[in-house]
């Protein structure tokens, strides 16, 4: 049985929630298990959900022309998944179980219920996100580096 409470308690999605929003998020949360190299959903799928990773690790894998290439991992307590509920366009990589993973599901349809009772619970996971986006986006940066003839933003 995974503590969902517990997960949900040291994901940085839900930084800065009440210990009834936690509650709440562990409750709505579906508990799922790969087995490594099962995959958790396709790059060009419509993304309906996001994923706590609870165990285990996940690679995140983007088609570049012909081949695959691993462009990120991660472990718990990370998430991913969540760009589709934002920007609600398909998924943008291949997200597939590493080692033998346990995550916990949220879905769209769940958030909303949960936006409904709980707003500013809500604004926190938005804010959240966008914080782990821009984290992101920084490394992404700072790995291609600036571009030839552009200065820095």
């Amino acid at each position: 049985m995974i503590p969902k409470l517990a997960v949900v308690s040291s994901s940085p999605l839900f930084d800065m929630l009440s210990n009834h929003e936690l509650e709440e998020i562990a409750g709505i949360s579906k508990p799922l298990h790969y087995e490594a190299g099962q995959v958790v959903f396709e790059e060009g799928e419509l993304g309906d959900s996001l994923y706590v990773i609870v165990g285990g690790d996940v690679e995140v894998v983007q088609r570049i022309g012909a081949r695959a290439q691993v462009i990120a991992e991660l472990s718990p307590p990370e998430f991913f998944g969540e760009m589709s509920l934002i920007d609600k366009e398909y998924r943008s990589a291949t997200v597939r179980a590493k080692s033998e993973a346990d995550l916990l599901k949220i879905s769209s349809e769940d958030l909303t219920s949960f936006r409904q009772l709980n707003p500013a619970g809500f604004t926190m996971i938005v804010l959240n996100i966008a914080r782990v986006l821009s984290a992101r986006l920084r490394v992404a940066n700072q790995r291609i580096g600036p571009l030839p003839g552009k200065g820095a933003l």
